[in-house]
């Protein structure tokens, strides 16, 4: 039960994108080089990404990806859902299917459990957004692009 490497590095991705909102497209391979993702897992998430509204491609030479939204309007949950769905724990408190998932559904007392536990994680995904993520980013020093420090225009 953990967060996927798709899920993570579609989050680093989309923080990328984020740091250069209103500022023109930005390219696949300069995310794969800041992120050190491969261009072609990148190009598989943002494929994803684009279906699920939450990036718009620019085609043409200085074409590439942006936010669909602006970055306090898209949260970490936004863009783990869009990648893997629900993020339940176990089968029986999440997702198609869960009402009818598990013989004991009606005598499980542990459910309980493991329904706090999404709903925790689902809020604290949801909790957090892009801009929160770019904020946390500039009091750690980090900027936009390679060169480029301290600056975020969102």
């Amino acid at each position: 039960m953990g967060i996927s490497t798709k899920s993570t590095y579609g989050i680093r991705a989309m923080l990328e994108l984020a740091m250069y909102y209103k500022h023109g497209p930005v390219s696949v391979a300069h995310i794969s080089e800041k992120e050190n993702i491969s261009v072609a897992y990148l190009e598989q998430l943002l494929s994803i990404l684009r279906r699920k509204g939450l990036v718009e491609s620019v085609r043409g030479p200085k074409g590439g990806y942006v936010l669909a939204k602006e970055p306090r309007e898209i949260s970490a949950g936004d863009i783990v859902f869009a990648l893997d769905g629900d993020m339940a724990p176990v089968h029986c408190v999440g997702g198609k299917g869960a009402n009818k998932s598990c013989e004991m559904m009606d005598k499980c007392v542990t459910k309980g459990v493991w329904k706090r536990l999404k709903d925790a994680m689902d809020n604290l995904l949801n909790g957090v957004t892009l801009k929160d993520l770019c904020n946390e980013a500039r009091k750690m020093g980090l900027g936009r692009g390679i060169g480029h420090k301290y600056t975020f225009h969102i």
